[in-house]
């Protein structure tokens, strides 16, 4: 598949809002309504379940034309040959990452709210950052709060993607693509509503808008 942009929205599925039996469909939603790259995260099924559901979103993806990405788990990456994996900060480092997945994986680096952290991934050669949460999260409530101005300071000083998560919706997601967020990492916004098809449009057209006020 050829490398896309990272830009738009990336959807992010959740074991509790995306379970086994719906998991395809509600993706599949997510990719005809505009989602622009795929995280498989889950932190509790058995491995030959996350094997399963990972293959089959890495079909689904590519379908599509968009990349998936694994949550931390660079052997499930390899195992499926998804297109790359996205690390926190007690996961594998992302040298041996690369070393392991190659050249051409997308590999993303969660740096919360410190910027330090974002440039050293930069030099390490990461393929985006993500800062946050920006706003109250349902997924992780405890997670330290992320300052806007870490995107503004992103569009000047970094030359990778810059993402941004937490408790973000169409209503506050405008402000932080105008900051500077190439990409809105997204779970209950998306996954937790009826329509998930109508919410990710909901989220694209805040790039279409964006991208047509900068020209």
């Amino acid at each position: 598949m050829k490398r896309p942009e990272l830009r738009g929205l990336y959807a992010i599925t959740d074991s509790q809002l995306t379970p086994p039996e719906s998991m395809l469909v509600q993706v599949k939603n997510a990719l005809d309504g505009g989602a622009r790259m795929i995280q498989y995260r889950d932190k509790g099924s058995d491995s030959p379940l996350r094997r399963s559901q990972a293959a089959d979103l890495v079909r689904l993806c590519h379908l599509a034309g968009v990349p998936l990405i694994i949550n931390d788990d660079v052997d499930l990456a390899l195992t499926v040959a998804a297109d790359g994996v996205h690390l926190g900060r007690d996961d594998p480092q992302l040298k041996s990452c690369r070393e392991r997945l190659g050249p051409k994986a997308i590999i993303g680096v969660s740096c919360y709210n410190d910027f330090d952290r974002a440039l050293q991934a930069q030099h390490d050669g990461a393929d985006y950052i993500a800062f946050g949460r920006f706003f109250v999260s349902n997924t992780k409530p405890n997670a330290v709060q992320a300052d806007i101005r870490l995107l503004q300071r992103a569009r000047r000083e970094l030359n990778i993607p810059a993402v941004a998560i937490g408790g973000i919706t169409p209503e506050n997601g405008a402000a932080l693509v105008a900051a500077g967020a190439d990409m809105l990492a997204v779970i209950h916004a998306l996954f937790g509503q009826p329509d998930i098809h109508e919410a990710c449009q909901h989220f694209a057209r805040l790039f279409v808008v964006t991208g047509e006020s900068s020209t």
